[in-house]
């Protein structure tokens, strides 16, 4: 686990390993989470969406959001058939 010490302005510097781990680079923006003041917190990189684009290759067709809105008001309501519901892996 990597530390850091917090500097008389309240500012601390990311340990070079954590900083590898996360590829973060000058100008990155990062979130820090803390549950609980026992528990403790992380450091999750932040990034723009559209670093995702292309990840999942093409799909067959487009969804709408209305058709998203729908399928996640049958979910929650428990009206999805079994094999309408997408396979975990």
């Amino acid at each position: 686990m990597a530390t850091a010490t917090v500097t008389s302005k309240c500012q601390i510097t990311i340990p070079a390993e954590v900083r590898k781990d996360l590829n973060l680079k000058p100008g990155d923006r990062v979130e820090v989470q803390v549950s609980r003041a026992d528990a403790p917190g992380r450091i999750v990189k932040n990034g723009s969406v559209r670093r995702l684009q292309g990840i999942f290759g093409k799909f067959d067709r487009v969804v709408t959001i209305e058709e998203m809105n729908e399928t996640i008001e049958k979910g929650w309501a428990g009206l999805l058939e079994p094999e309408d519901e997408p396979e975990s892996n």
